[in-house]
């Protein structure tokens, strides 16, 4: 996954980072930025995502750290759009998604293509956010401040 991560980084200019919690753990998981790397209605895109281990989790590090990362993506790498998609029992996630300003794109949902027909993780729910859009606002004042 690393040399996947670092390859897209070379390619692309950004990736997914790896998060830490300053004077408590050095690597509590991932987040970034990444092509999607599958063909869908709404690629091609550049989807936000993160992954961060149990302990760290109902803290709003996923959330303050992807608000970084859509920071650079708007501001720094001039990124039109965002998207994030995951199952739709994972209220965590779509939780962050929510915090961070996306909004879920219904008539997006799809079913992953790397997925077999049938499989109960199959089903997937879309998010974007847009960096003109009025979600997108505190990114512009980020960057400005």
């Amino acid at each position: 996954m690393a040399a996947r991560i670092e390859a897209h980084h070379l390619a692309h200019g950004f990736c997914f980072f790896a998060a830490e919690l300053s004077g408590v753990s050095p690597f509590i998981g991932f987040i970034g930025i990444s092509h999607v790397p599958f063909e869908a209605a709404f690629t091609p895109a550049v989807e936000i995502g993160w992954r961060l281990a149990r302990p760290f989790w109902n803290r709003g590090l996923a959330a303050e750290g992807a608000k970084a990362v859509l920071n650079y993506a708007f501001k720094i790498l001039n990124l039109p759009e965002v998207v994030s998609f995951t199952v739709p029992g994972n209220i965590r996630s779509r939780r962050v998604m929510e915090k961070i300003g996306m909004q879920h794109d219904r008539a997006g949902d799809f079913d992953h293509p790397r997925l077999p027909a049938g499989h109960p993780l199959q089903r997937h729910v879309l998010y974007r956010i847009v960096r003109n859009s009025a979600n997108a606002e505190e990114f512009v004042d980020l960057a400005n401040g």
